[in-house]
């Protein structure tokens, strides 16, 4: 089968939303992983609907696909990165930011996206971790139910250091709706699973799926051939399970260098396979890069 890549546009945060959707585009990609943000499609702008109505519309003369990204660092609160999370002890940020996460969903219905991927956040010091477990259940199922409504796929992404840190505390949630939002470079920081082994291992949970390259123990998005993620065997997993989704390219730390990175990165993924009968390899493709 063929796969289907996206690129996240918070690697393409020093341009214009309909810059990057160009850029995105011209490379090649069948999608974007849409992060939204205060200059791309601010969800609080008192032009919010008029403004997803405008790229529901570019999305689709574009031709690109879309999945809804949350993780933009200070969205919320100028004043404290990710913050207020579904585990914030204030009630009051963790109504802001479930209201924040329906709204995504109501963006991504009015976008046709094929997920809304967020996070559980960080509970503070002194947070007593089965009290953060109850607020972030209770914020997980109102957020679900309301995407079942709104016809999107809530997708729940585990996020090394948070409170649903690994695959397992994922599934250990059992929240009805919730699918599972891989970021494949994650299994690679927690040490929980190889990144091909939980592709397959969850294939029937994955709602959407991220990919990049990062070293063993190092939460660094990196550019493809700079760490330790066998790509080829990501791919090769994805292909054996016929995942028919997008495969979003997250290269947070790139935005400086979009213009090179956003094509250089599919053309990897295109071109990297295990070493065939003519001796082409991942390797070979790693020295390009």
């Amino acid at each position: 089968m063929t796969l289907r890549f996206a690129y996240n546009t918070n690697g393409a945060a020093n341009h214009r939303l309909d810059d990057a959707l160009q850029l995105i585009k011209a490379a090649g990609y069948d999608g974007v992983a849409l992060t939204l943000d205060i200059h791309h499609l601010d969800p609080f702008a008192e032009n919010w609907a008029t403004e997803a109505g405008r790229v529901a519309s570019l999305l689709e003369r574009l031709e690109l696909a879309c999945v809804i990204e949350t993780g933009a660092r200070f969205l919320l609160d100028p004043t404290a990165k990710h913050e207020p999370t579904l585990v914030t002890a204030d009630a009051a940020g963790r109504a802001r930011r479930v209201g924040f996460l329906k709204r995504a969903c109501e963006i991504g219905a009015m976008v046709s996206a094929e997920a809304v991927s967020f996070w559980a956040g960080v509970p503070k010091p002194g947070v007593d971790p089965e009290e953060a477990r109850g607020w972030l259940r209770d914020g997980l199922s109102e957020v679900a139910a309301f995407a079942e409504e709104a016809g999107v796929v809530a997708c729940l992404e585990p996020e090394p250091g948070m409170l649903i840190e690994t695959l397992d505390d994922y599934a250990a949630l059992s929240i009805p709706g919730l699918k599972l939002a891989l970021d494949t470079g994650h299994c690679l920081v927690t040490g929980e699973r190889e990144p091909a082994a939980a592709v397959r291992e969850f294939a029937d949970r994955i709602g959407t799926i991220a990919i990049e390259d990062m070293a063993r123990g190092s939460h660094i998005h990196l550019p493809f051939g700079e760490g330790d993620m066998d790509v080829p065997g990501v791919l090769e997993a994805l292909e054996e399970v016929g995942f028919g989704k997008l495969i979003c390219v997250e290269l947070s730390r790139e935005s400086h260098r979009a213009d090179v990175m956003i094509p250089q990165a599919l053309d990897y993924l295109r071109n990297c396979r295990r070493p065939g009968p003519e001796g082409a390899s991942g390797q070979e493709t790693r020295r390009q890069v």
